[in-house]
C-alpha cells in the first residue's frame, strides 16, 4: 500500500472536478503545516519560563528566531530548485523526521547554546518542505479550489497558535522541556503519513480548463525522480539561474512576496513577544498568557480562512484581481485594527480585538497563495513558492530581534512592538497593488498549459 494516498478517483479527470485526487492530499499537507507550526510557537509560549532558567536578556531571546530565520532563507532557494526536479512527497517525508530530531535536541538542550543550535536547524529544516508543498497543492488541486486548499494549509501559520497555549500550559504545569518532548512522536508519524503520498503528475491540472483537455491521469506519468512530467513542465530543466529570473520576471509574485514580506516582519515581531507582553504588562499568568495568544490566532483564522474563501470564490473572475482585492484588503485593515489592540490597558478589550484583526488578516490566507500559483508556471512553482518562503522568512527574522533590542532600550515592549505596524500596513497596500499585472500574468499560465 506504500505510496497510494492521494491516487486519482477515476481513470480521467474532470474539467469541472474540484478534487480529482480526492481530499486526502489536503487532510495530510494540512497536518503536516500544522504540526510544523505547533512546534515553531510552542519557544512562544514557554519563553518566560527558559528565561527564567538561564536568565538571559531579551535582545538575546529576540535573536533566536532571527538567527533560526535567517539559516531558513539561506535553504529557501536550493529547496525550490530540489522541489522542481525530485519526488516532493519524499523531500517532505524526510523534513518532517528531521524536525522530530531537531525538536528532541531542543527539549534535551543543557544549555542556552545547545538550546539555539537545535532551533537553527529545526527552523532550516521547516523551510524546504514549503516549495514541495505549495508545488504539490497546485498539482493536486485544479484552479476552481485552490483558494480552498491554499487557504486550509496556509491557516496552519495561525493555527500553530495551538503551540503557545501547549507551551505555557506544559512549562506551567510541568516543564518547558516537556512541551518539546511530546511533539516527537507526532513529527515521525506524520512523517509516515506523508511517505505514503502518491506524486502527481506536473502541470496537469492547469490544462482541463485551459484547453478542455481529458486525457485520462494514468496516460500522463511522473518520472520516478519527481521531474517534469508534460512539455509545459519542461521550465523545470532550465539552468537555475534562468529559471529564477522567469520567476522573478512576474510582476505579481513580486508584489505580493515583498508585500508579505513587510507584514510578516511585524507578525513574528508582535506575536512572539504577545504572551511576554501580557505576563508583563497586563498582569496574566505564564499559563493564561499562553492560552489567550494560542487560541485568539486560532479562533480568529478559522474564521477569516472561511470568509477569505467564500470571498475569493465570489470575486475571482467578477472582480480585476479578486483575490488580492480581498487578501490585501483583509491585510490592511487587519494591521490598523492590531494597533489600535496593543493600545488596550485590558486584557479582556485587548483579547476581542487581536481575536477581530487575526480573522481580518487570515482571509489573505486562501487568496494570496491562490493567485501565486495562478501566475507561475507549473514547472517553476517550487521556486516560486521558494522565493515567497526566502522573502517572509527573511521579513520575519528581525521583527523579534526589533521588539526584543527596543525593550532593552526604552524599558517597554509596547515602543518595540509599536515600530512593527507600519511595515505591516505598508505590506498590506503592496498586496493590493499586484492587482493590477495579476490577470495578465494568470491568462499567461492558463496559454501556455494550453500549448503545453
Amino acid at each position: 500500500m506504500v505510496g497510494t494516498l492521494g491516487s486519482p478517483r477515476s481513470g480521467a479527470i474532470d474539467a469541472a472536478s474540484r478534487a480529482p485526487f480526492g481530499w486526502t492530499p489536503l487532510v495530510v499537507l494540512f497536518i503536516v503545516g500544522f504540526v510544523d507550526r505547533i512546534e515553531h510557537n510552542l519557544l512562544s509560549g514557554v519563553l518566560p519560563a527558559i528565561q527564567r532558567e538561564w536568565g538571559f536578556s531579551d535582545t538575546a531571546a529576540g535573536s533566536i528566531p532571527t538567527a533560526a530565520a535567517l539559516a531558513a532563507a539561506v535553504v529557501a532557494l536550493p529547496a525550490g530548485y530540489l522541489a522542481d526536479r525530485l519526488s516532493r512527497t519524499r523531500i517532505i517525508a524526510v523534513v518532517v523526521l528531521v524536525w522530530a530530531v531537531a525538536t528532541l535536541g531542543s527539549g534535551l538542550a543543557t544549555g542556552f547554546l545547545m538550546f539555539y543550535l537545535a532551533r537553527v536547524l529545526l527552523a532550516a529544516a521547516e523551510n524546504i518542505d514549503n516549495p514541495a508543498a505549495g508545488s504539490l497543492l497546485a498539482d493536486y488541486y485544479p484552479p476552481v479550489s485552490r483558494a480552498k486548499a491554499y487557504g486550509l494549509t496556509r491557516a496552519t501559520a495561525h493555527l500553530g497558535g495551538v503551540g503557545t497555549l501547549l507551551g505555557g500550559v506544559l512549562a506551567e504545569a510541568f516543564s518547558w522541556r516537556t512541551a518539546f518532548l511530546v511533539m516527537v512522536v507526532p513529527g515521525v508519524l506524520t512523517a509516515l503519513l506523508v511517505w505514503l503520498l502518491r506524486e502527481p503528475p506536473r502541470g496537469r491540472l492547469d490544462r482541463p480548463p485551459a484547453a478542455g483537455d481529458t486525457t485520462p491521469v494514468s496516460a500522463v506519468r511522473a518520472p520516478a525522480h519527481g521531474g517534469a512530467a508534460s512539455p509545459s513542465a519542461a521550465g523545470a530543466q532550465l539552468p537555475f539561474r534562468r529559471q529564477l529570473r522567469q520567476v522573478l520576471a512576474i510582476p505579481t509574485l513580486v508584489f505580493v512576496c515583498a508585500g508579505l514580506c513587510l507584514l510578516t516582519l511585524g507578525l513574528s515581531g508582535i506575536f512572539y513577544w504577545l504572551p511576554t507582553f501580557m505576563v508583563r504588562s497586563l498582569g496574566a499568568g505564564t499559563g493564561t498568557a499562553g492560552s489567550l495568544a494560542g487560541l485568539i490566532p486560532v479562533a480568529g483564522t478559522l474564521t477569516g480562512t472561511l470568509a477569505g474563501s467564500w470571498l475569493g470564490r465570489r470575486w475571482h473572475g467578477t472582480r480585476r484581481g479578486g483575490r488580492l482585492l480581498a487578501g490585501g484588503g483583509g491585510l490592511t485593515a487587519g494591521s490598523v485594527v492590531l494597533a489600535v489592540a496593543l493600545s488596550m490597558d485590558s486584557l479582556g478589550a485587548m483579547s476581542v480585538l487581536v481575536l477581530l484583526a487575526c480573522s481580518l488578516l487570515a482571509i489573505a490566507m486562501p487568496n494570496l497563495a491562490a493567485s501565486l500559483a495562478d501566475v507561475v508556471p507549473a514547472a517553476s512553482r517550487g521556486l516560486g513558492f521558494a522565493v515567497l518562503q526566502l522573502l517572509t522568512t527573511g521579513g520575519g527574522a528581525f521583527g523579534s530581534l526589533v521588539v526584543g533590542i527596543a525593550s532593552d532600550r526604552f524599558g517597554s515592549l509596547l515602543a518595540g512592538m509599536y515600530i512593527l505596524v507600519l511595515p505591516m500596513i505598508a505590506g498590506g497596500l503592496l498586496t493590493l497593488r499586484a492587482r493590477t499585472p495579476y490577470e495578465r500574468d494568470a491568462r499567461k499560465v492558463m496559454r501556455d498549459a494550453a500549448q503545453g
